[in-house]
Formats: structure tokens, sequence, C-alpha cells
């Protein structure tokens, strides 16, 4: 017997769009097999028709044999031997009235009945089972559509609580629906074959039997394969009661399941999150804008495929590309009153997709999956060990190393804009000497800081004294008239990735090690902000300015820039240190570390550059063939070209 198609039952729960396309396969495969029983009865009923007419027909044909001899004919003589004749005719014919009638009472029970029967209790147990299943479905998602839209506010855990158990109700008899669903179409595989089988089986026994009868004539063949089409009818009917069976233990085993798998966020307090995913799937909410403040969400079936996200609607046969995931960033995110959100940025910067994860542990896993995919493990040979091993080098570099020699040893030396070793000594400053300690760069347990300190508004008032602020948040045409007088301006894309003090500002293994440190502990405490500016060196500042409101954010002196450098490795990290004078009369240093759209070293050569000019604006003559050095603009500026 050739193997039978069925629906896994250990997938009833995760009702995921695979499961249901499988799912409408066999549902197009029941009513194909309704509308077929349906004309197969009317035929086989046909057939017992004109069976019980013949019967019928016979019978009224034996009475009319013998009613020949009551007619009153005007010339009757020598009818009498036509009247035996019919006698025995009549005899005959109710003798085989019999069989007809036997015939006819067979095809009632072994053709029709059984077709009747399976249409009337499978059939229609099917069509049964599938409205339960959609009712339950659909309470279930309004059930979720209630519980997504759950407040964010701590007042509201009795409402939090009725919508939970509601919830796990919901999920409850949908899985029980579903179950009961599947198996009755996994019985309907076997059962189809028994319906078609068994009637013509019955009709042919019965023919059989009437020739047997009637004409004692019957070929052994036709009886090996009566016995055979019976042996297999009981075979399927055997098979049938062992996967019954089977399946009613299985159901009874997922049934028993413990109640955490349908209740939402059950282990909110202590999650157990899986970090070293490369791939994930599950149910989201995706944000959609419906107008200029108005959004909507759609609950979609998302999964990674490669480097890809993928979303597939419920119903749908196949997912469709919702976001190329390599090299994107993602994080956490508060949105209106929607809990566990996330955002998945491009790597252009562009706002990307906003979602919502079901709990906090399918939140935080799918932070962690994306970013994983993000950096391209899954093209590796053995992506799940690189993802462990990528954690556990974050999880072990918090801890200070004893050498920072130890960390350099086998690294390049840092290559500069134009391949020149004289350029690339000015553009990143050498360390003198043999390389500190670690603790001699940062004291330990610096705290970092992961955004700019101070927001826009708060370092304009800070440098405009009493001035009236500007109720748009702009700065003023002459807040930082450098800018319309500089020599130099260059515009980066910057991301803002950490700050920390530090206790020298002599060698750049100081910006290395803060480097270090900052992706550690983002990686550790799965911090996946990031804060855009545009980076503006001139040769007298250093200027981070917001990207949709031109606000200058953070503004540094060129002349407090003591050291300035690029990651030898990640040419897109760039980092410098900022002397700055402390009210109690003394300097603290602190270092900057940045994630550059263009390549790092071109930030550290505009910085050089602007120092370079500050140092030749005392000697004329000097700033005169540095300045022909560099192209100008239209308007006069001299600019770097990228």
């Amino acid at each position: 017997m050739p193997a039978v198609d069925k629906l896994l039952l250990e997938e009833a729960l995760q009702d995921s769009p695979q499961t249901r396309s499988l799912l409408s396969v066999f549902e197009e495969d029941a009513g194909t097999l309704t509308d077929y029983t349906n004309q197969l009865l009317q035929a086989m009923q046909r057939v017992y028709g004109a069976q019980n007419e013949m019967c019928l027909a016979t019978q009224q044909l034996s009475k009319q044999l013998l009613a020949y001899e009551k007619q009153n004919f005007a010339l009757g003589k020598g009818d009498e031997e036509v009247i035996s004749t019919l006698h025995y005719f009549s005899k005959v014919v109710d003798e085989l009235n019999v069989l007809h009638t036997g015939l006819a009472k067979q095809l009632a029970d072994t053709m029709v009945l059984p077709i009747i029967q399976f249409r009337e209790k499978d059939l229609t147990e099917v069509s049964t089972l599938k409205d339960l299943f959609g009712l339950a479905s659909s309470e279930h998602d309004l059930s979720m559509a209630k519980y997504s839209r759950l407040p964010k506010k701590k007042d509201n855990e009795k409402l939090k609580t009725e919508v939970v158990k509601e919830v796990a109700a919901a999920r409850r008899k949908q899985h029980l629906s579903s179950l009961q669903y599947y198996c009755a179409l996994n019985a309907l595989q076997y059962r189809k074959r028994v319906a078609m089988m068994q009637p013509m089986l019955g009709f042919a026994h019965g023919q059989v039997n009437f020739f047997k009868k009637g004409a004692e004539m019957f070929s052994q063949s036709m009886d090996s394969f009566l016995s055979s089409v019976a042996a297999m009818v009981q075979s399927i009917q055997v098979e049938l009661e062992a996967e019954a069976e089977k399946m009613r233990a299985s159901q009874q085993e997922l049934l028993s399941l413990d109640e955490s798998v349908y209740t939402p966020d059950f282990d909110v307090a202590a999650p157990q999150i899986n970090r070293n995913l490369i791939q994930k799937a599950g149910y989201l909410n995706l944000r959609n804008k419906t107008g200029l403040v108005t959004t909507t969400w759609e609950r979609l079936y998302f999964f990674t495929q490669g480097g890809n996200l993928m979303c597939q609607p419920r119903g749908a046969v196949a997912g469709g590309l919702i976001q190329d995931l390599d090299n994107c960033s993602v994080m956490a995110v508060d949105c209106e009153d929607r809990r566990y959100c996330f955002q998945i940025t491009t790597p252009n910067g562009k706002s990307g997709i906003i979602l919502q994860a079901e709990s906090r542990k399918e939140n935080e896993e799918w932070i962690c999956a994306v970013n994983n995919i993000s950096r391209q493990i899954y093209l590796t040979d053995n992506p799940e060990a690189v993802a462990i091993k990528l954690n556990q080098t974050a999880l072990q570099a918090v801890t200070p190393i004893t050498s920072f020699a130890r960390k350099q040893e086998n690294s390049c030396p840092s290559q500069n804009l134009q391949s020149s070793q004289m350029e690339n000594d000015k553009i990143v400053p050498k360390a003198a000497g043999i390389i500190p300690e670690v603790e001699q760069l940062i004291a330990p347990g610096t705290p970092i800081q992961f955004d700019i300190v101070l927001p826009a508004t708060e370092f304009l008032d800070q440098n405009r004294g009493s001035r009236r602020a500007n109720p748009f948040g702009e700065t003023e045409d002459d807040t930082f008239p450098e800018a319309e007088d500089s020599l130099l301006q260059q515009m980066f894309i910057v991301r803002f990735l950490g700050s920390m003090a530090v206790k020298t500002d002599t060698t750049t293994e100081v910006i290395y090690e803060a480097m270090r440190q900052v992706l550690a502990a983002r990686a550790i405490h799965n911090i996946f902000r990031m804060t855009e500016s545009h980076l503006m060196v001139t040769s007298q500042t250093l200027r981070l300015i917001d990207p949709q409101t031109q606000v200058t954010r953070a503004n540094f002196e060129l002349t407090s820039v003591t050291q300035f450098a690029a990651h030898q490795e990640n040419k897109r990290l760039v980092g410098f240190v900022v002397r700055m004078p402390e009210s109690t009369g003394g300097e603290s240093l602190s270092t900057y570390v940045f994630e550059s759209n263009s390549e790092g070293e071109k930030i550290c050569y505009a910085i050089n550059l602007g120092k370079e000019i500050i140092k030749a604006q005392k000697d004329p003559e000097a700033l005169a063939q540095l300045m022909l050095s560099i192209p100008l603009t239209s308007d006069g500026k001299y600019v770097l070209l990228n």
C-alpha cells in the first residue's frame, strides 16, 4: 500500500502558515471527495432503483402470465398448451423475481447503505469539525488581538489576568478542536479508500451470487479476485484501527502538556532566552501606518530564511520578503501602548519596520536572532557554533585583559586613505614606547554612556546663557559663526556607540580598549539602540548635528581633541579622546566611539587636516601651501573628497 499523507498533530498548537497550507490541501481533498461521493451515490441509487424496478417488473410479468388463462378470448381453443407453458414461465419468472429481490436487498445493504453511511457520518463529521475549528480559531484571534492591546500600565493587573486566562482558554479550545479536526482528516484518507471499494465489492458479490444461483456459472478467477479485494479492505481496516489508536494516544499526550504552553509570557520574571539563534519563526504584530498619525497592527507569521526576514499571512501558499537583514541594526523600542516592540533599521540608517512580539522571551530572542543574522553568521560552515562563540567572547570581554599587547600581537598595522606611511602617521598618532596595561588606560568598572550626554535643547541653553530659546529647537544662524568662516568643512554620517572616561591620552591604545569595552557591553546587555548624527569636521570644531532638526547635539573644540584613531580591523569604527576642563580646576579625559557609514580613516584624516590648519594659521606661507593641496567647492570652501 502506498504511504498516506497526514497532518502532524504536534504542529497543531503552533498553527503555522505551513500547517494551514497543508490543512487546506486536506480540506480541498475532503471537498472533492464530498462532491464525488454525492455523484457516486446518485449513480448507485440509480442502479438500485433499476434493480427494484426489475423486481416489480418480473413480479408483474409473472402475474400477467398467470392472468392469461383468465382472459375471455372469443377464440380460446388450443390455449391449454399456451397456458401451461405460461404457467411454467410464470414459475421461472417467480424464481427469477426471488433472485432479483435478493439482489436488490443485497445492493441496498452492501452498496447503497455503506456509501450513505460514509457520507452522513464521516463527511458530515469532517464538515462539523471544520466549522468548530473555524469558530475556535476566530475566538483565539479575537483573544490574541485583545491581549496585544493590553496597556503597559501596572494598575490594570486584574484586566491583564482576565485577558491572559481568556487567551489560554481560547488557545486550548483551538488546540483541542484542531487535534480532533486533524485526526478526522487523517482518518478520512483511510476511510475514503474503504468507502470507494466496499460498495463495489458488495455490488460485485451481489451480481456474482445472482449469476451463481441463476445460471450456476461463475469464474473461479473472479472468486480469487474478489477474495483479494476483500483481503485488501480488511488490511486497510486493520491499518485504520492501528492509526486511530496511535492518534488517540498522541492526542492524549499532547493534551496532557503543562498549561504554560497555552499562556503567553508565562515566564516574564525570568525567561530562558536563547541568544545563539541564527533562525527564528513565529507570529508577530506588524505596525502599518494608515495616515499621518494613525497606525494599525496586523498579526502575521514571520520567519528568517538565510539573511532575509520573510512574512507569510495565514492561508498563503508561500512567504514574501519583508526585510534584508544583512548589516541591519535592531533595537527594542517604546511604541504607544504596545509592549515587547522592536525596530529593524536598514544599513543606510532609514527607519525600517516595527514589530511586536508575544512575550518578553520572544522579543529578546527575535532581537538576538536578527542581530546574529545581520552579522552574516549564517554564511559560515557552522553558524550555531559561531553564534555561541561570539556570545561567549562577548561575555568574556567585560573582564579586562592583563596586557593589551596580547590583544594586539596578531593585529595588522592601520592603513591610511592614500596607502602612504607618511600620511598614515599624520592621520593616526602613534603610541610611544611600550603598550601600557589596561588598568593604566581605563579604570576598572568605568561606566559607559550609550547616548549623547546632553540633549540638543540643554546644550543650546547652556551656550546661549539668558538668551531667548528658539521654540522650534533649531540653532540660530550666528550660534556657530565659525561654520561659515571655516577653511574646512567635511560632513560624515555616524552612529554614536558610547563614551567613557579614560585615564590617559598619550596613546591610541586607549581608543582601541574603549572600543572593545563599549562593543562588549552592548553585546552583553543586548543594547542595539544607536543615535545617528552628522559629524561636521571644521578647522575649529567637531560638531554632532541631529540629521532631522539640524540641532547641534555636541560641540568639541578641535584643540581639545588629543587622540583619534580608526579600528585596525573594522574600518567603520572610529574614536577620539577629548580633554575637557572641570569646574574643580582639573581636566577630564573622555573617549567617544562612533560607527561611520564611510571609512574611519577618512574622519581621522579630516581631523588631522583641521589640526594642521590650526597650526599653519600662525604661518601664512605654510597655510597657503597647505590650502593649495585641498580642492575647493563652488562656494570657495575647502573640502575632502569622499
